[in-house]
């Protein structure tokens, strides 16, 4: 059995940074929280906490003080930054440059919009780490849209300013802004597609590297949107191809008369995990 795997998977920069600076506190001896899972891939979160970083919750974080948390790539509202000034917590701000100059446009914008009485929207789900750090930049006001078809809940007699989590669907994002500008009378509809191409850009790929096997095995976490949309690419590709999130979620069954076998992830899946799942393939 011939066994590949994806060498573009893996962890994206921001993921790639934020893990770096959590290793280089933690082997420095000092003590270290993460403010939310450092990454949505359960092993690798698992791999840290063996090494020392303690991950915390918002309302943990809110009765913490002198000592130091690192903010993921994700990102963070204002309000988690003025608590750590105010309770003399050492913030390592790991947030991903992206999503940073996102975090910027998107409070401009909430400015601006308040002038005009209009609406900031972001694509993106509801609760995830990154989104609500975003509409923390509009102090709470700005309307989150998960699907295209849920422009109705815009006032769409209202400017409307979009902007996009960086890891939802260049398409999606396309048809959520098609149907705002096709069904509103207002004289303002701007849309920013803030998708990071870093992301979007292995849709492509994995189309290509979904095909050339007859089974593909895609690693990632369970909480991760990126790997849902990942593999979705790779199961329209290849009707054989299966999710898991370790080695021991693998059915030997699944492996009768295959001769190749692609291994591809998220870009929260780290390199190491992808590498145990083809030794215990080649196991069976």
């Amino acid at each position: 059995m011939i066994i590949e795997i994806d060498q573009k998977s893996g962890f994206c920069f921001g993921v790639r940074n934020a893990i770096g600076k959590a290793e280089e506190t933690l082997d420095s001896g000092g003590m270290l929280y993460s403010l939310g899972h450092i990454v949505h891939n359960e092993s690798e979160v698992e791999r840290l906490r063996q090494i020392g970083l303690i991950t915390i919750g918002h309302d943990e974080f809110l009765k913490l003080k002198d000592c130091t948390v690192l903010i993921r790539a994700h990102g963070e509202p204002p309000a988690m930054y003025e608590y750590a000034r105010q309770n003399n917590i050492t913030l390592i701000d790991a947030t991903c440059p992206v999503v940073l100059k996102l975090q910027q446009r998107v409070k401009k914008a909430a400015e601006t919009m308040r002038q005009e009485n209009g609406q900031v929207v972001i694509f993106g789900h509801q609760g995830h780490a990154e989104v609500t750090g975003l509409v923390g930049q509009t102090s709470n006001e700005a309307i989150i849209i998960d699907h295209p078809e849920d422009y109705k809940k815009l006032d769409l007699s209202r400017p409307v300013e979009i902007f996009s989590q960086t890891t939802k669907s260049v398409d999606d994002f396309r048809k959520l802004t098609e149907n705002i500008r096709t069904h509103s009378p207002a004289s303002r509809v701007e849309a920013h597609d803030t998708i990071c191409r870093q992301v979007s850009n292995r849709v492509p790929h994995l189309h290509e590297f979904a095909t050339r096997f007859d089974l593909v095995v895609f690693v990632g976490g369970k909480q991760s949107s990126n790997a849902q949309v990942l593999f979705d690419v790779c199961k329209n590709q290849n009707r054989q191809s299966y999710f898991v999130s370790s080695p021991d979620e693998l059915n030997s069954e699944w492996f009768t008369g295959i001769e190749t076998v692609g291994i591809c992830g998220a870009t929260s899946t780290p390199q190491w995990l992808m590498e145990k799942v083809a030794e215990r393939i080649k196991q069976f």
